[in-house]
């Protein structure tokens, strides 16, 4: 054998019609283990596994007699050590001198069997994958059909909300001027004269107020402010409006405390063992006698009115009680005196006093002392505009101005 065959990167091997090695080369000893002695003169057998023996003899032998050729033959060898080694066969059958002679090239398949077996792991590895980005897009085709259909749903929703919303801002605006209609007009009279101002933050507001003549020389004037704002201070004030309507107009003129624990009462029976909408309420009411020219007031926790007399000196008319509707069974206190004719009185609730200050509202009320009702109405308006904290420009706001005639 020719070095360059010796040492060929293929086995080479040459075989009798009997199967008896006739050579091998040194790369397929080498691969083999064994060495060129013990397999020259040695039936193939030796180096070919059970199987392999079986199908040589019922194919590779009967193939090559017959073709004189075997291509691509797929075969198992055994190495010394008994361990299975792969191969490829390619061979002819020629003749040389007196005998027939089978020459082999050998091509092992261990790495193509490794890569093979590779390719089956990627293989089965990409259909995995596939599967699953198969499911991946089942879900996201779902995820995006619930998407579509939610969405159907959230502007079916909105759609909805936007009418309810509509719905309600009209009720409120008709609830809201239902609210202003409901206050009193203004008195003027040749003893007394009345002026207010209300404004509502929201659609609606949680002040009110009332102004009654009870009789021919007394009249009745109360301002009360619901905690909050918006629609349940508003029905509540609504429903202390009502009450303190018939309470003034039609008690004859009951005491000033004897309306404010009425008041109270209804108040607590609203919300009794209904902590959680429970309101308060601060109320200031009046009773202005002009024929003995006295003026009752009971004051529950609201902000102090301010009296002023015709030389400009002005009272406080503080609290005499705490709000209503915060604890039961409390006395309301009355408090009493007397005025002279060009006095003056200012009640308001504290979405006025708090952006200007009661010593503002004092100073206003004291150097437009000369002016109309109308005109000192429009001071403080202007000041409550020019002046008043920003913070505060957003409570509801109210004020009376009494003229004593």
């Amino acid at each position: 054998m020719n070095e360059q065959l010796n040492h060929a990167p293929c086995g080479f091997v040459t075989l009798s019609k009997e199967g008896i090695l006739l050579s091998i080369n040194q790369t397929l000893v080498q691969l083999l283990g064994y060495s060129p002695d013990q397999l020259v003169g040695h039936h193939i057998n030796v180096i070919l596994t059970k199987s392999a023996r079986l199908f040589t003899q019922l194919y590779f032998f009967p193939l090559v007699t017959v073709q004189h050729r075997i291509e691509e033959m797929y075969l198992s060898f055994a190495n010394v050590n008994g361990e299975e080694i792969p191969v490829l066969i390619n061979a002819t059958l020629s003749q040389d001198t007196d005998i027939q002679v089978i020459t082999c090239v050998v091509i092992p398949m261990q790495r193509r069997n490794e890569y093979e077996n590779q390719l089956i792991i990627s293989k089965k590895l990409a259909e995995d994958a596939l599967k699953e980005t198969s499911k991946a897009n089942s879900k996201l085709e779902k995820a995006l059909k619930d998407l579509k259909e939610n969405q159907q749903k959230l502007l079916e929703v909105n759609k909805q909300n936007e009418k309810f919303k509509r719905d309600t801002h009209n009720e409120l605006k008709l609830a809201k001027k239902i609210q202003e209609r409901s206050l009193p007009e203004t008195i003027s009279d040749d003893h007394i004269e009345i002026e207010s101002y209300y404004f509502a933050s929201r659609e609606l507001s949680g002040d009110i107020y009332g102004c009654y003549q009870i009789n021919k020389h007394r009249y009745g004037i109360i301002l009360l402010d619901v905690m909050g704002h918006g629609i349940s201070s508003a029905l509540i004030t609504m429903s202390l409006q009502s009450l303190f309507q018939r309470l003034i107009t039609k008690g004859a003129g009951a005491a000033t405390n004897v309306v404010i624990k009425e008041l109270d009462d209804h108040l607590h029976t609203l919300f009794h063992n209904n902590q959680d909408s429970w309101h308060y309420c601060t109320a200031i009411y009046l009773i202005i006698d002009t024929d003995k020219q006295t003026i009752e007031y009971t004051n529950s926790g609201h902000p102090p009115a301010i009296f002023q007399n015709s030389a400009g000196n002005q009272l406080e008319l503080r609290a005499t009680s705490p709000p209503i509707g915060t604890f039961e069974g409390i006395q309301f206190k009355i408090e009493t005196f007397n005025y002279d004719k060009g006095s003056k009185i200012l009640l308001y609730t504290d979405g006025v006093s708090e952006p200007l200050g009661f010593h503002r509202l004092g100073s206003l009320l004291k150097e437009h002392s000369s002016d109309s009702l109308i005109g000192l109405k429009e001071k403080i308006l202007q000041s409550l505009q020019n002046e008043g904290e920003e913070k505060f420009k957003n409570d509801d706001q109210c004020f009376i101005l009494i003229d004593l005639k």
